[in-house]
């Protein structure tokens, strides 16, 4: 037997719910499927959020309450008439109108006391799964497939940790047993529970995943496979990382590393059901179900490359706690964590010095000030006497993990990551690795994520090719010329010398052009020189009329390729703050005040390439900076011989 879930994505919309309902009748799952397991339609929890918020502010289902009330409910009319008619659709309806004025009326007694709770915030964003899990089994029967709604709150039982509660898989375990019978297709409603009490309660963001793994733990279930609108688990985040790629499989230790750093496509605790059971999870693409997708399971085969992949947490907040008054001290790290475990902190990572000294924990942003508060409150004693300094709180960072079973005993991936971070200028604040070497954790500025993730990506995965962000300045007979060759020898420069080059920006004495997607060096080239008025000289001025044509063209329908008027200092900036791995600036002028700021471009770990003299024949003591900062921190200088 399988258990099938499907995300928001994969019911948000007619064409969506009709790429469900291929899949549950191609020859792999016809007969075979016991449970499906839905989501709320994409976007419905969120506006049932901001309904429950907005009825506290407004006191009532007016305004806005109303207002996104009519949208969703119109919404799942539409939807029910797309696959419905008659009889079916009319009771769709009623059923749809029904669940709508009950929801009404629980905003209006949240608007009536002016509070909302956590309880409250439960049972209302419950409707999501609540409506759409009925739709979908009428849905369903309407095409030929006999299916029956299951109500998840009246079988999977939890404690009263509204918003994330804990399940007691026992007592669900008998309630699935006993409920749900062999032989018919059922649609569950993702992400509900309820507490022993009666009140309803939820699993967390992405619970629906762990509706399908408690599912598929309780009926033994031969696989359980999550569809959503990816072909799998990436090496990476593809928003941060474009070059990421679907991995064919990981052990079930791997994707919960993955999925507590933030890999999206899985909920954290969905692992753990299915680990205790033995039962594959294969995450899978309903608008691309050919696809193999991601198979999670205790025997993965072994992977290509040194790690699986890399995963980030974008917000987390760092509290330190250091003094000579915790060395040797036992029992000091118990009392650190079980002050913040009163107040129901979790931690992410920890790092501890060796010498006992100091303790950082990273934790949630919103439990930031909380968790200083408690440090503060446990250790005032010490604090009074000096033993400890008061706690400190640092904001705006993220973690990066880098994960992989392959890691134990493989000397020299701890190094191949601190030099692709190192060699791009990123700092490390906090490192965290578990002695099973299954996770290497590093917490840096928040700025420099998607930097430091492209950067090791491209360390472990390309590793045989190298790219290479370019900013140019000068686009003249120099400079021009080399772009000339950027454009023809691009092919041989990625196949023999494994190096692709992105140009990103360019100027000249008078324009300048970015994009951060890259830019086709003649096009370029043609439009800051023609806009410019630069003479047609040499090489570079060669067929510069045909090619100006068709940029200023796209140009005008492509905001990221406008010419700007030529500003040094926006110019590095721009440079600066696209924060991109493996930027280097090329100056092809001989002005002498683009030479003066090379230290500065040095300084924010941007190499530098040049044929301009005027650095190397000025002052002495400059030449001296210049390379002696780029030999100390490894940020190259390269120039031509002057005499």
């Amino acid at each position: 037997m399988l258990v099938l879930k499907f995300g928001g994505t994969s019911v948000g919309t007619s064409q969506a719910v009709s790429q469900l309902i291929s899949v549950i009748k191609e020859p792999s799952h016809a007969g075979k499927v016991g449970v499906i397991v839905v989501s709320a339609l994409s976007g419905i929890t969120d506006a049932l959020i901001n309904a429950a918020k907005n009825a506290v502010v407004e006191r009532g289902s007016s305004g806005a309450v109303a207002e996104a009330l009519a949208g969703m409910k119109r919404r799942h009319l539409e939807l029910a008439a797309a696959f419905l008619s008659g009889r079916e659709q009319k009771a769709a309806g009623e059923e749809i109108e029904n669940t709508f004025a009950e929801l009404s009326r629980l905003l209006d007694g949240i608007a009536l006391l002016g509070e909302l709770s956590s309880r409250s915030m439960d049972s209302i964003v419950s409707y999501g799964e609540r409506l759409s899990a009925p739709l979908i089994a009428r849905f369903l029967c309407a095409s030929g497939v006999s299916a029956e709604y299951l109500d998840s709150r009246q079988l999977i039982v939890t404690d009263n940790s509204y918003g994330a509660a804990r399940v007691n898989t026992g007592k669900t375990y008998k309630k699935i047993k006993k409920n749900v019978n062999a032989g018919i297709l059922y649609v569950a409603s993702g992400f509900v529970a309820r507490a022993e009490d009666g009140s309803v309660t939820t699993l967390g963001r992405g619970g629906s995943d762990l509706t399908a793994a408690l599912y598929g733990a309780a009926l033994d279930a031969e696989t359980v496979e999550i569809w959503t609108d990816v072909d799998g688990i990436l090496t990476a985040d593809p928003k941060l990382v474009k070059n990421a790629f679907r991995i064919d499989s990981l052990s079930y230790e791997e994707a919960m590393e993955l999925s507590h750093f933030g890999a999206k496509v899985l909920h954290p605790p969905t692992v753990r059901p299915a680990l205790e059971k033995g039962i594959p999870i294969v995450v899978k693409n309903t608008f691309n179900p050919s696809c193999p997708g991601t198979r999670i399971s205790k025997d993965a085969e072994r992977g290509e490359y040194p790690i699986r992949g890399i995963s980030s947490l974008s917000r987390v907040t760092l509290v330190c706690l250091q003094g000579s008054g915790m060395v040797g001290v036992a029992g000091f790290s118990s009392r650190l964590f079980g002050a913040l475990a009163r107040r129901k902190i979790s931690v992410i990572l920890i790092s501890q010095a060796s010498s006992e000294y100091s303790i950082c924990v990273a934790v949630d942003p919103k439990s930031g000030d909380d968790a200083a508060a408690a440090l503060k409150e446990e250790f005032s004693r010490e604090i009074a006497e000096g033993a400890v300094d008061a706690p400190t709180v640092e904001k705006d960072f993220a973690v990066i993990a880098v994960v992989g079973g392959q890691m134990k005993h493989v000397s020299g991936i701890s190094g191949k990551v601190f030099h692709a971070l190192g060699r791009n200028g990123i700092n490390v604040a906090a490192i965290a690795q578990g002695s099973s070497e299954l996770n290497i954790s590093l917490v840096i500025n928040r700025s420099n994520e998607a930097k430091a993730l492209n950067s090791i990506h491209e360390a472990f995965f390309h590793a045989t090719v190298r790219s290479v962000n370019l900013f140019l300045m000068g686009a003249g007979l120099i400079g021009g010329t080399l772009l000339e060759q950027i454009a023809n020898h691009r092919k041989t420069l990625a196949d023999k010398d494994k190096i692709n080059i992105n140009l990103i920006g360019v100027a000249n004495d008078k324009w300048m052009l970015f994009d951060r997607e890259g830019l086709d060096p003649l096009k370029a080239r043609a439009l800051v020189n023609e806009e410019g008025g630069a003479p047609k000289t040499g090489k570079a001025g060669k067929n510069k009329k045909a090619a100006k044509s068709e940029i200023t063209l796209e140009s005008k329908n492509n905001e990221q390729n406008n010419l700007e008027p030529v500003n040094l200092k926006t110019f590095f900036k721009t440079m600066v703050s696209y924060n991109l791995p493996n930027a280097c600036f090329c100056d092809c002028t001989a002005n002498l005040e683009i030479s003066a700021l090379y230290a500065k471009i040095l300084s924010a770990s941007i190499p530098v390439v040049t044929p301009n003299k005027r650095a190397n024949s000025g002052k002495l003591e400059y030449y001296q900076q210049l390379t002696g900062f780029s030999r100390g921190r490894g940020i190259p200088y390269l120039y031509e011989t002057t005499v």
